[in-house]
């Protein structure tokens, strides 16, 4: 039997409950031009298939986790660019990811920081290009926010037949990724941990469904047909000034995003606005299934 060794770097981080693990090198050359070039000649291969799959599962991971492959920029207007990674393959979109890289540069050197103000850093992902904008205060940081590509509404209620019988309506909306949008109360339940084997099923069934429907089709490039995720979410308050709202993402088959989820909260911002709900003025706060 042979024995084949690879070493890989790799720094892990965590964004609001969800992990973030990002290969520094060795990881098998991606071939394309762009950084959405690269994500469809991944699918499928399976030299690269054996590393994700090392690198995402028991005992170096688990079924939720996340990382990114850092790549070159797709031109000299990016410092960088990276290929999402999770349980079931290559994503379009992360959030999440994208707060996390920006710590990532800036703790490394990647970019050059401000240590009292604010640095952008420039990243080039499949669904185009995002912006993660680091704080700091004497050299430490203390805030990142990140400007996605832009967000918007898709469709809006869209009748989901449940293998239970019972239909649903949702929404479908963009935000670097495909979104249904599902309000909890539809289903008599709530966005609470002990609710979430429920919310699993009933997410994953949503996105089967509609993943390959009219709905699902991308506005900006066919490569980002389908619907990636269900965002699960209910209200908690309303005022002139916000709203707030918690939600659980399922994501790709099943998979549960512990963090509020970036692009999926892109998604639900772009949704309100369309829906005259949430406006330029308001906030919306959006919490997670665990806080």
């Amino acid at each position: 039997m042979s024995n084949h060794s690879r070493e890989i770097s790799v720094t892990d981080y965590h964004t609001a409950g969800e992990p973030f693990r990002i290969v520094e090198s060795g990881f098998p050359e991606i071939v394309g031009q762009i950084v959405l070039d690269k994500r469809a000649s991944a699918i499928g291969n399976q030299e690269l298939e054996k590393v994700r799959l090392l690198l995402v599962n028991e005992p170096r991971g688990h079924a939720d986790m996340y990382g990114g492959v850092i790549l070159e920029s797709n031109d000299s207007g990016a410092d960088f660019g990276v290929l999402f990674w999770h349980g079931d393959g290559y994503s379009t979109a992360c959030g999440h990811g994208t707060i996390a890289l920006g710590a990532w540069a800036v703790d490394t050197g990647r970019v050059t920081a401000n240590p009292d103000g604010e640095t952008t850093v420039t990243i080039d992902v499949p669904s185009g290009r995002v912006q993660a904008i680091v704080r700091q205060e004497a050299g430490v940081t203390t805030q990142i926010s990140f400007k996605n590509i832009f967000s918007h509404s898709i469709a809006e209620n869209v009748s989901v037949e449940l293998a239970s019988g019972k239909t649903v309506t949702v929404d479908v909306g963009y935000g670097g990724a495909n979104y249904a949008s599902l309000n909890v109360e539809q289903l008599g339940l709530t966005v609470e941990p002990q609710h979430l084997d429920e919310l699993i099923k009933v997410g994953r069934e949503i996105k089967w469904t509609l993943n390959e429907s009219p709905e699902s089709n991308s506005q900006e490039d066919p490569r980002l047909n389908g619907i990636y995720g269900t965002n699960i979410y209910e209200d908690l308050a309303a005022s002139a000034s916000q709203l707030h709202q918690r939600n659980v993402t399922i994501y790709a088959d099943g998979r549960v995003d512990r963090s509020p989820c970036g692009s999926g909260t892109a998604t639900r911002i772009a949704q309100l606005n369309h829906a005259g709900k949430l406006t330029v003025a308001m906030t919306l706060i959006h919490d997670s299934i665990i806080g």
